[in-house]
């Protein structure tokens, strides 16, 4: 499957903004969608997942309460609301796929498809 994200942009503490991923190539329902995010400097690190069915997600510590994923299986589409956003949110956000899993965290390497990424910047 290949994927698309876009909807990155610049907006300040406090402010949402809506990443989108979109996939095509394969079929798409049969996959988990994973977000994950990389600054400057740093290691990519899991940011949420939703499972193949969307009945179930996942989110790390920092985010959650603030985002949400969520996915669209007729649009092909997985989505992640980032919402009371904070300088530290700033990286490259990438959507991943992952065949037949549920939105358990995994190893980067387990990935079958990546996104280009998104540049989110949280002015404070």
């Amino acid at each position: 499957v290949q994927l698309q994200a876009s909807g990155g942009g610049f907006v300040q503490a406090g402010g949402s903004l809506r990443l989108s991923c979109a996939a095509s190539g394969r079929t798409f329902s049969r996959y988990a969608m994973h977000w994950f995010r990389q600054a400057p400097g740093k290691e990519r690190e899991f940011v949420a997942a939703i499972s193949w069915s969307g009945l179930s997600t996942n989110y790390a510590d920092s985010v959650k309460g603030r985002f949400t994923i969520s996915r669209d299986n007729a649009k092909n589409t997985v989505y992640l609301q980032m919402n009371s956003l904070k300088p530290e949110d700033s990286a490259v956000y990438y959507c991943a796929a992952k065949e037949y899993s549920d939105s358990r965290n995994l190893p980067v390497a387990d990935f079958d498809s990546w996104g280009q990424g998104t540049l989110v910047t949280v002015s404070s």
